[in-house]
């Protein structure tokens, strides 16, 4: 995983989005639909119909980059939402792009104390 500066924020785009769009798509999409910047430096992810594949959008600074992510099995856990943002933590999106569903992550530390 690229190391995201501190401060950045990452978002969500709830919904279903056309995996065939590249940066200029992606980047409208985020000023218009998010009405957010896509030159903010923030990380913008957004997931195909299916589920199976992400991208992600991000100004590093010198240019866009975008990110691609395709789950051999499974699917990526999505807010229900149909629009809007949700914003992530940095470990939500490790989990995010593991497969794993970030939304119930339980911590340990709250199960002990219930034994």
């Amino acid at each position: 995983m690229i190391q995201l500066p501190s401060g950045t924020r990452i978002w969500i785009a709830a919904g279903v989005t056309d995996m065939r769009r590249g940066f200029q798509g992606l980047s409208a999409q985020v000023q218009t639909v998010l009405e957010l910047q896509p030159f903010s430096g923030h990380v913008f992810i957004f997931r195909g119909r299916r589920g199976d594949i992400v991208k992600c959008l991000w100004f590093d600074g010198d240019g866009l980059c975008l990110f691609a992510k395709r789950l051999e099995k499974g699917r990526f856990v999505w807010p229900k939402a149909e629009s809007g943002t949700v914003s992530l933590s940095p470990a939500q999106l490790s989990m995010l792009l593991e497969g794993i569903d970030w939304r119930h992550i339980e911590r340990t530390w709250a199960l002990q104390s219930a034994v």
